[in-house]
C-alpha cells in the first residue's frame, strides 16, 4: 500500500518536472521529500533558467549612502585640489615616482595598472624632462587568455608611446588560488635608459623627503599630536601631567 500510494505523486512530480519546475518547488507542491522528487523525475528532460539577482534587488540603503559620501568627498577632493600650478604639479609628479617609480640608477622605469597614474606620469615626465621620445621603451605585463594586441593598442595610445618601440610583453600563468580578478590591459611599464635624468629625478625625490622640505608642517604636526598637558598614567611621549597629578621627586623643591 505504501508503494502503491507513491504512484500518484510519482505522475504528478513527472507532469511537473515537465512544467520545467524545481525538485525543491515539486517537492514543497506534493508534501514529499526531495530526494524522492529527485529520484522519480530524473529521466524528464528539464531547462534550467537563469535567476536574475542584482537588477531586481533593491539596492540596500547603506550601499546607497556609501555611494553618495563617495561622490560627495569626490567633489570635496576636486574642490580642494583645483587646478594645479607649475610648481605642484612638479611635485605631485616627484611625490608619484617616489612611491611607484624604479629607484636603481641609470633608469627611469614606471609601472602601474592604472590608466590615470600611467596618463598623469607620462604627460609629467614630458613636461619637466628634455627627453628623446625615440628612446622611450614600454612593456606589458599581461594574464594569459587576454588579448595582448587590444592590451598593447590601449596603452600606446594612452601613453604616446609607439607599439614598434614595445619590448617583449610577459605572459603569466594566473593562479585563481592568489587572486580571481585580472586586470584587461593588464600592467603597463614605461622606461627611459638615461642615468642623468633619472638622478635629476632621485634628486627631486630625496629634496622632497628630505626634512628641510617640510620642517614647518612637521613641527605643526608634532604639535598637534601631543596634548602637552594630559591627566593620566601613561600621557604621550612628550607630555607632562597636569601640576596637581605630578609626583614630586625627592630631589627637587617644593616651590
Amino acid at each position: 500500500m505504501g508503494y502503491r500510494g507513491k504512484v500518484k505523486e510519482q505522475e504528478q512530480a513527472r507532469a511537473l518536472r515537465a512544467q520545467n519546475r524545481t525538485l525543491a518547488d515539486i517537492a514543497q507542491t506534493l508534501g514529499v521529500s526531495k530526494s524522492s522528487v529527485s529520484l522519480w523525475v530524473r529521466d524528464v528532460p528539464f531547462t534550467p533558467t537563469l535567476r536574475l539577482h542584482g537588477p531586481h534587488r533593491r539596492p540596500h540603503p547603506a550601499h546607497e549612502a556609501k555611494l553618495r559620501q563617495i561622490e560627495a568627498l569626490n567633489n570635496e577632493g576636486a574642490a580642494r585640489i583645483g587646478t594645479l600650478s607649475e610648481e605642484s604639479f612638479l611635485v605631485a609628479g616627484v611625490a608619484l615616482y617616489a612611491g611607484e617609480g624604479a629607484k636603481a640608477d641609470r633608469v627611469v622605469k614606471f609601472a602601474n595598472s592604472d590608466p590615470e597614474m600611467i596618463r598623469f606620469f607620462c604627460t609629467w615626465f614630458r613636461r619637466f624632462f628634455d627627453i628623446d621620445e625615440a628612446r622611450l621603451r614600454a612593456s606589458v605585463y599581461l594574464h594569459k587568455g587576454l588579448d595582448l594586441k587590444a592590451a598593447e593598442a590601449f596603452w600606446s595610445e594612452l601613453s604616446g608611446v609607439p607599439r614598434s618601440q614595445f619590448g617583449k610583453p610577459y605572459r603569466a600563468d594566473p593562479d585563481p588560488s592568489i587572486r580571481r580578478n585580472k586586470h584587461r590591459h593588464g600592467c603597463f611599464y614605461v622606461m627611459y635608459s638615461c642615468a642623468r635624468t633619472h638622478r635629476e629625478i632621485m634628486g627631486l625625490v630625496r629634496a622632497l623627503l628630505s626634512s628641510r622640505c617640510y620642517s614647518g608642517v612637521a613641527q605643526l604636526a608634532e604639535h598637534a599630536a601631543v596634548n602637552r598637558v594630559v591627566a593620566g598614567s601613561s600621557p604621550a611621549p612628550g607630555a607632562q601631567t597636569p601640576p596637581s597629578s605630578r609626583t614630586i621627586l625627592p630631589n627637587e623643591e617644593k616651590s
